[in-house]
């Protein structure tokens, strides 16, 4: 067998064998590539052995993820003592789905502890109430076995809820939804040091794959800072 043939072969299972981390598949299939295409340049080999091997196909980024621009022009909109400032609260801080946050009452919540069974995938999540969203329920009339209830006091289905909701988001001028707003919270988590098996829990994931998503965007950004910082630096030394 051609030697070219060997490396084509190894290069293929190292990519199979990442097969349940694809984003790790396909960055050692672009190291890979980018090794042996630099070189055949500089005709060190003849033939890329990176030719015709296929990586995963990557999918689309789904939902806009909210800015901070958009959050705070939802905020100035609509303030504490709405619903729609209570639903973008419980959306955000505790990263719930429209459906889970459409049916949030008062019999989740004990000590200071939200406590509920996600709809999507049976996974109970437990998570602390934070101040910030204390504080708008505090100052909301909600219901109680939905906090986010209709004017008759009646939780909303999670389809009734997101279009109410993006409603609200066109009214503030955002072009957000419900699971957007989810997305958001997870990139600020794991932009905040959360690990994988800390996202697992708080957002009601398993599996992996969304939580190293998050993980992994958030130490990219890091790595991007930690090197401007060094471009700068050795910007400024040159005389």
């Amino acid at each position: 067998m051609p030697l070219s043939e060997m490396k084509r072969q190894t290069i293929e299972r190292g990519v199979e064998d990442r097969a349940k981390t694809p984003f790790a598949a396909n960055d050692f299939l672009k190291a890979m590539r980018a090794l042996f295409q630099w070189a055949r340049k500089g005709k060190h080999i003849e033939i890329d052995p990176t030719e015709g091997v296929k990586g995963f196909p990557h999918k689309t980024e789904g939902f806009h993820v909210w800015t901070d621009e958009e959050i705070a022009r939802f905020k100035a909109r609509w303030p504490i003592g709405t619903r729609e400032r209570l639903a973008f609260a419980v959306l955000l801080y505790t990263g719930m789905r429209r459906g889970d946050a459409s049916t949030l009452g008062r019999q989740h919540i004990k000590d200071g502890t939200i406590t509920f069974r996600t709809q999507k995938t049976g996974q109970q999540v437990t998570i602390p109430v934070l101040p910030k969203l204390a504080a708008v329920i505090n100052a909301t009339k909600t219901g109680d076995l939905a906090l986010i209830a209709t004017q008759d006091g009646h939780a909303m289905t999670k389809e009734s809820f997101g279009n109410w909701f993006k409603d609200a988001c066109k009214a503030a001028g955002v072009p957000g939804t419900a699971h957007g707003l989810r997305k958001a919270g997870a990139t600020h988590a794991a932009e905040h040091g959360f690990t994988e098996a800390e996202l697992e829990a708080w957002f009601g994931w398993s599996g992996g794959r969304m939580a190293s998503l998050y993980t992994r965007k958030a130490n990219r950004g890091k790595l991007a800072v930690a090197a401007a910082r060094k471009l700068n630096i050795k910007a400024t030394s040159i005389p």
